[in-house]
């Protein structure tokens, strides 16, 4: 039985599946409360499926590019369980994540998530002869640099705001494949991902998997403090 975790955007989700079968999932909107709401829901997953930790085989989990404390949450309580329960574990990018559920268009599959500024994060993935492959690696960009290396019909996915769908279509026209319906990432398209990885031998070590950020987390600099009555400082 696998455990995925998806903790990487405001939408939190969880899943239980076995050989890449869903069994039962958890979606809860988490904002900036992963800490706080993550182990609970997964207690009351396992609860509900009356599964016990040690029937878990394997802990897949999402590791970014996301949300920095969210990645930090997921990945420490997924590396956690694969250390005491001694089970395979498995990083797989959100992109990915993002662009799978879209696989069976057989098309060129183009997630975006949203930096800062004028930044985005994307990657390029296309299922092929029943092959799931990543064409381009996760990277940074910006949309108009994304747009000008777009030859043929692309689908894309992912956080896109309307004024960004916008911007792709006046960009790309045809060659601009946009979904009708948005799908969220969830757990379970993790759990499905993942099994077909982990069942050709891949893994990651938990001592050393780290969150995918493609970027610094920014970390405001702490101000120094005055000493009232004199011109000395501290520096924290």
């Amino acid at each position: 039985m696998e455990l995925a975790i998806d903790t990487s955007s405001n939408t939190a989700s969880i899943a239980l599946s076995h050989k890449g079968e869903i069994l039962t999932g958890l979606t809860w909107q988490s904002a900036q409360n992963h800490t706080v709401k993550l182990l609970p829901n997964l207690v009351r997953l396992l609860q509900q499926a009356k599964i016990k930790p040690n029937s878990i085989e394997a802990v897949i989990v999402a590791k970014g590019p996301g949300s920095f404390n969210g990645l930090r949450v997921g990945i420490g309580v997924a590396k956690g369980l694969a250390f005491s329960l001694n089970i395979p574990l498995l990083g797989i990018s959100t992109l990915e994540n993002e662009a799978y559920p879209f696989a069976h268009t057989g098309l060129p599959i183009c997630p975006i998530h949203k930096v800062g500024g004028a930044e985005i994060a994307t990657a390029l993935y296309q299922q092929k002869s029943d092959q799931w492959r990543c064409l381009e690696k996760e990277h940074l960009t910006t949309l108009d640099a994304l747009c000008q290396q777009v030859h043929r019909e692309t689908l894309f996915c992912g956080e896109t705001p309307p004024n960004t769908v916008t911007e792709i279509q006046q960009n790309l026209g045809k060659r601009a494949i946009i979904p009708q319906t948005s799908i969220l990432p969830q757990a379970s398209f993790l759990a499905i991902l993942g099994w077909q990885k982990l069942s050709k031998g891949e893994q990651d070590n938990p001592a050393t998997l780290q969150p995918l950020y493609l970027r610094p987390p920014h970390i405001t600099k702490p101000k120094e403090r005055r000493i009232t009555g004199g011109n000395s400082k501290i520096r924290p």
